[in-house]
């Protein structure tokens, strides 16, 4: 017997359907779907979470140099005249050394983000705009269940589908 429900489903496709809904799951905080497929989406969402508890605080800041454009009042990029070797002239953009402070993951935690993108998509909001979700999971959902030894999920029975019958319901986050 397997470890795992074949949800009618070739595994390519079912690895995408787990997938997308793990995904749906941690970012949104909530997901509609049938039984069987929930409590698979469960089993990982559970392992995942369980993961980014045990690593979130796992890194180090350090202090690096960044090269950035120099802006004008206007926030536009100030430019500066060149002349090549044989003699055309061109711009460059004026640039300034800063200091930027950055996180960097131990390897314990780069192994486990690692294992996350396994099980997880990236995800883009309403406007657009990509949302890191390994990043989401260790900042904000990870924190939230610091202190809990498993159960940060629960499905909730929701009845019948109308058009065959599938039994629904909603996971989401505890």
């Amino acid at each position: 017997m397997s470890g795992y429900r074949k949800l009618s489903r070739r595994s390519d496709l079912r690895r995408a359907l787990l997938k997308n809904q793990i995904t749906s799951l941690l970012v949104h905080g909530h997901l509609t779907t049938t039984d069987a497929r929930a409590e698979e989406v469960q089993r990982q969402a559970e392992k995942i979470i369980t993961l980014a508890i045990k690593e979130y605080k796992n890194y180090e800041s350090k202090e690096v140099e960044v090269s950035k454009a120099k802006l004008d009042d206007k926030g536009r990029k100030l430019l500066q005249s060149k002349t090549s070797k044989n003699g055309a002239s061109y711009d460059v953009v004026q640039r300034e050394m800063g200091t930027k402070l950055v996180q960097v993951d131990k390897p314990s935690r780069l192994a486990a983000r690692r294992q996350m993108l396994r099980f997880m998509n990236e995800m883009k909001d309403e406007n657009g705009k990509r949302i890191q979700t390994v990043n989401h999971v260790f900042n904000e959902v990870a924190p939230r269940y610091e202190g809990r030894q498993g159960g940060y999920t629960r499905i909730i029975k929701l009845g019948a589908r109308r058009g065959d019958g599938a039994n629904m319901v909603r996971i989401e986050l505890v």
